[in-house]
């Protein structure tokens, strides 16, 4: 029998937006393949902002409507770090596949 594990995918990057580095805070819980990560990031009052982004046609897009002006225009940053990771990811599941 084989086992199927989902692996957690969790991760912090600093983005410049709004005029200054803020942590966007990402986090994906349902596999590699597909799905919705969901970040954070704190506005400069300290105030959390959470959001929804998925991967439509190849990029990964906001899906949270009304955010302010300075998260939506980061959009570009966000999908480079989303995909960074997950090639990372991919990349390191198929050497571990190998290994077995």
């Amino acid at each position: 029998m084989k086992l199927q594990v989902t692996k957690n995918i969790q991760f912090s990057r600093l983005i410049k937006a709004n005029g200054r580095l803020c942590e966007f805070n990402f986090r994906k819980m349902n596999g590699l393949n597909e799905g919705i990560f969901s970040v954070d990031v704190a506005d400069d009052r300290g105030n959390r902002i959470l959001f929804k982004m998925e991967k439509e046609e190849g990029f990964w897009k906001i899906a949270t409507p009304d955010l302010p002006f300075w998260i939506t225009a980061a959009v570009h940053e966000l999908h480079e770090k989303i995909e960074e990771i997950m090639i990372a990811e991919t990349n390191h599941e198929s050497h571990t596949a190998s290994a077995e």
